[in-house]
């Protein structure tokens, strides 16, 4: 974990990363989903959600699916889908003072929104702690765990792979970043989704806790 210390790049994915999948948050977008579906193309919450998952697998996001197959306007989904309140999160001090510690650059790599990174970093009291972030609409709608947007995330911050981590709650998603020469961190989780590839050798760390694991980090470079 000393390796750790020189990293120079800290990546971290959004949804149930920066806050614990525990809360549910993500769960008010699925629904949010859910319903942009049933209400686009009249049918039940039932035959929506089907549609939803069937896609999120195939594609990567729902989003993906729904515009390849029904060329949805994607503005326009990621707008109704990222409309939550989300006031009942609570602030998470102890994250906010771990990365404040992590003097290197910081970003936010997400298949979510701007505007749903600026809404759950300012609920959990983390926004302006980041040099940067890259969503959905950066990588031309097309998601994690597609290799495109690892490499516009790269450029666009002019990062420098060897000397990065991402760090993510879906195992899947770090295989393209180890694959360009990146530290990974695996988020642990009981998501079947998330879970089915935490035992592949692209992953380099596994942790139960982000502020906790960010804690050790910032100890160890004291010394």
């Amino acid at each position: 974990m000393k390796e750790l210390t020189e990293i120079k790049y800290w990546i971290f994915d959004l949804d149930n990363t920066l806050y614990s999948g525990q809360t549910k948050v993500f769960s008010e977008v699925d629904k949010k989903m859910s319903s942009f579906i049933s209400e686009k193309f009249n049918v039940d919450l039932i035959e929506a959600k089907k549609i939803q998952k069937e896609y999120f697998y195939e594609y990567g996001t729902t989003l993906s699916g729904l515009m390849k197959k029904k060329n949805v306007n994607p503005n326009e989904f990621l707008e109704f889908v990222h409309d939550i309140d989300i006031s009942w999160l609570p602030k998470d001090e102890f994250l906010r003072q771990e990365l404040i510690k992590i003097k290197e650059k910081k970003y936010i790599f997400s298949n979510g929104s701007h505007a749903h990174i600026n809404n759950v970093t300012k609920q959990l009291g983390i926004n302006g702690l980041f040099d940067g972030a890259f969503d959905i609409t950066d990588g031309d709608f097309i998601p994690k765990p597609h290799i495109n947007p690892y490499k516009k995330l790269i450029h666009k911050f002019n990062l420098n792979p060897k000397q990065s981590i991402l760090i993510e709650d879906i195992a899947h998603n770090l295989e393209q970043a180890k694959n360009l020469g990146m530290k990974t961190c695996w988020l642990e989780n009981d998501e079947a989704f998330a879970k089915k590839d935490a035992d592949k050798p692209y992953i380099d760390y596994k942790i139960n806790n982000l502020p906790s694991f960010l804690q050790k980090i910032n100890v160890l470079r004291e010394y």
